[in-house]
């Protein structure tokens, strides 16, 4: 054996040495990381929890909420109704604008007790979908003899195009008029002149189009990325004069998920506003009864 051979050797075992101190210690730091790893998990899956559970208590609080309000508000409805039909007596003008509001603060109360057991029911994922095939005229014959009450007594002309050569859609037509009602009602509540108009059209080839036009005052483009959330509001002399829940768009976006589709809207202040709904013409099965 050679010199260098002698010499070598303890260099070899030196550095096998260095490496296996060197491999020990990377193993012991892996296994502290996996450890804070696993921890982080572990505080994550914790935390999840706590949120499923606070979104459920928020659910069940809003639906034994809505539940309970519902009895008394019927009831102040039903006894402003007589009032103002002087069942019992007649009223004067003075009484009578009173009732008049009393039915107003119970009408909003009553509308927003209704957004509300909507919006648990869709975060509790309670809301059944029933589709069905229906046709389009259906639709918007039902729609325009829902309005028809409340455009006789305004300035505003409610226009539907009728919408000729379109097949008939597979969807939940409940859940998609409500959606067309939300449309319909925001637009006429904020146009006060000029026309609201609603139509429908393919959008390529498998989708549909519905879009509500109106000539109101419009909305700012700030506003236009938070209109669809919870409580999101447009700030106006209107909305102050005429006040609503904040959740209709709001439920408008959630109920157009549940049916396969999405929302969207285009407005220019002082032009007037579109908003619209685009929804598969047939819904897919995965959508259909989901509770």
């Amino acid at each position: 054996m050679t010199d260098n051979a002698v010499h070598g050797a303890p260099e070899a075992c030196a550095e096998l040495l260095q490496l296996r101190e060197e491999s020990a210690a990377l193993r012991a730091e892996l296994d502290e990381t996996n450890q804070g790893v696993l921890a982080l998990y572990a505080e994550l899956d914790m935390q999840a929890e706590q949120l499923r559970q606070a979104s459920d208590l928020k659910s069940r609080f809003l639906s034994y909420m809505s539940h309970e309000f519902r009895t008394p508000l019927g009831s102040i409805l039903s006894i402003a109704s007589l009032l103002t039909d002087e069942l019992d007596g007649p009223l004067s003008p003075e009484q009578h604008k009173q009732v008049a509001f009393v039915r107003t603060a119970a009408r909003e109360l009553s509308d927003m007790v209704d957004d509300l057991l909507d919006l648990a029911k869709i975060e509790a994922g309670r809301i059944s979908i029933s589709a069905a095939w229906f046709d389009m005229f259906d639709l918007f014959s039902a729609l325009r003899g829902m309005f028809r009450p409340i455009v006789d007594t305004s300035a505003v002309d409610l226009i539907f195009e009728e919408p000729i050569g379109l097949p008939r859609l597979y969807t939940d037509d409940k859940k998609l008029a409500q959606i067309l009602r939300n449309f319909i009602s925001n637009s006429l509540k904020f146009t006060q002149r000029g026309e609201v108009r609603i139509s429908a059209r393919l959008e390529g080839e498998h989708a549909v189009r519905f879009a509500v036009t109106d000539t109101g005052i419009g909305i700012p483009a700030e506003l236009h990325g938070t209109l669809f959330e919870d409580f999101a509001q447009v700030d106006s002399p209107l909305q102050k004069r005429l006040r609503g829940t904040g959740l209709g768009l709001s439920l408008c976006k959630r109920f157009a998920e549940l049916l396969g589709g999405t929302v969207g809207m285009e407005s220019q202040p002082g032009v007037g506003s579109t908003f619209f709904v685009v929804i598969p013409l047939a819904l897919a099965q995965e959508h259909v009864d989901e509770s």
